[in-house]
């Protein structure tokens, strides 16, 4: 099951013929460099406890839940790795291709092991011939003893996995599916594949209220992707046309340089580019008579995201039909923000921010009907022009707890320690005959993340301006302060 490295290093077909004088001399005369007296995670007590909690949900089964693999980009290039996020969320480990098993254990609860690949021996051709584990080619992994003093939780070696997985009965152990085909073939799904998919749906229920340490991993990515917006403001120019890459490129700086990277793919998107939902070629030529919609989030250390949006004069003062638009997508988001609080649906926020933009679309004289009947189920002709949902979740994932049940989730209720986006918007594609000539290729969307507290709620995001005077100020204020670098 387990591939094999140290015994067929993967190389490729440039490289190098390696004599055996030259390998056995790389073997030797290496120094002990395993790291003693490691201090706990702050984070580690945190990875317990939800450990526990999937384990109190599943007390009879063993379970098994794997973060990923390589994947390969093209040739023998690979992708950056990114831990799966139950995985992560479990465990706060973030090498590849490890495998949590939780086993029922006799005096009740699970057994963690956590089985990684451990670090390059150094009496083989891995560690300076293996293009994708060999520590002198992609740095070094933390070994077996310091992973369980960091994270708390016992470790083995990868190698031992292929034996302890086939002891396993598939009628009482359940696997997350899709991101290791190895497990997948090695442990089959019974029952048609539910119960994985329970423990799917569990994981991402137990993921949607927030711990504390949680909250402050997004706030961490929140306040880097602010400051990503005022690199973006202060590299932009006013005056002439530029392309959607320098945007793209100056916010990616940011997230590179205060995160792990971008949290999802930037959206970029000038003039009519804004009312495609998911703008992401940013290969546009801006103009200065256009507005600049700019969707994007940093994806902090621990993989947390931030998911802001800003619709901003790119000349730094909106016309007249862009203000206008503007303003009405403004009010239908501070409508949907204030409605959220414990105990109301989820869908609160999308009902409240949805009847503001339709009743607008009526008094604008577009929306062929009452906004009262367009609200109606069996209706939504609004939806031409809104297109998608206020909000989603927020978390380890952009869109986070994707596999709750829809009572949990979208028609479930909200509760403190939720975190979710209000993103209304309004777009007017330059192709649609039924709006007025003046606003068609105008897109416009307002987002920021909501934390839910114990009596209302938290802005998270609420460092960058919303109003379009506060934003033409602001813009104003950042450009006179001229480009910066992170640092």
């Amino acid at each position: 099951m387990t591939d094999k490295p140290t015994e067929e290093p993967k190389t490729s077909s440039h490289d190098s013929g390696i004599s055996e004088a030259f390998a056995a001399f790389m073997r030797t005369d290496w120094a002990d460099t395993e790291l003693r007296g490691l201090a706990r995670s702050d984070a580690a007590p945190h990875h317990e406890r939800r450990r526990g909690s999937l384990s109190h949900a599943f007390g009879s089964d063993t379970l098994v839940i794997p973060t990923g693999r390589l994947k390969v980009r093209n040739d023998d290039c690979s992708y950056d790795f990114r831990p799966g996020s139950d995985f992560v969320w479990l465990t706060g480990y973030h090498e590849s291709d490890a495998v949590l098993v939780l086993t029922p254990a006799s005096e009740g609860g699970h057994h963690a092991v956590l089985y990684i690949h451990p670090r390059s021996p150094r009496d083989t051709d891995e560690f300076f011939r293996d293009r994708d584990y060999g520590e002198l080619w992609v740095g070094r992994r933390p070994s077996l003893s310091e992973t369980t003093s960091r994270l708390g939780v016992e470790t083995a070696d990868l190698a031992d996995l292929e034996k302890a997985l086939s002891e396993l009965d598939p009628s009482r152990t359940r696997v997350l599916r899709d991101y290791d085909a190895r497990v997948d073939s090695a442990v089959k799904a019974a029952d048609d594949g539910l119960r994985d998919n329970e423990l799917a749906e569990r994981l991402s229920e137990l993921r949607l209220v927030k711990d504390e340490w949680e909250i402050a991993q997004l706030r961490d990515a929140i306040a880097a992707t602010v400051e990503g917006f005022v690199d973006v403001v202060r590299a932009m120019p006013a005056d002439r046309p530029f392309s959607e890459r320098l945007i793209d490129g100056v916010f990616g700086l940011r997230a590179r340089h205060d995160g792990n990277t971008t949290g999802y793919g930037s959206i970029a998107a000038t003039g009519a580019h804004a009312t495609i939902l998911h703008w992401m070629h940013n290969d546009g030529l801006a103009d200065p008579k256009d507005m600049l919609l700019l969707d994007a989030g940093v994806e902090n250390r621990h993989f947390y995201t931030a998911d802001v949006t800003r619709t901003m004069p790119i000349s730094g003062r909106f016309s007249d039909t862009q203000r206008r638009v503007y303003d009405l997508v403004y009010q239908a988001q501070q409508a949907g923000i204030e409605a959220v609080k414990p105990g109301v649906p989820f869908k609160a926020a999308h009902d409240a921010a949805q009847r503001v933009l339709a009743e607008g679309l009526e008094a604008w004289g577009i929306l062929p009907v009452t906004a009262d009947e367009s609200l109606k189920d069996d209706s939504g002709l609004h939806r031409r022009w809104t297109l998608h949902g206020t909000s989603h979740s927020l978390g380890l994932d952009v869109h986070d707890c994707s596999h709750a049940r829809a009572e949990a989730y979208t028609k479930g209720d909200l509760a403190a320690g939720h975190v979710l986006t209000v993103e209304p918007g309004l777009y007017f594609q330059p192709d649609d005959l039924t709006v007025p000539e003046e606003l068609r290729g105008i897109g416009v969307r307002i987002e920021d993340d909501i934390l839910v507290t114990a009596d209302g709620h938290e802005n998270l995001s609420a460092a960058l301006p919303r109003t379009s005077d506060e934003v033409e100020a602001w813009m104003a204020d950042q450009r006179a302060q001229g480009p910066r670098l992170p640092g």
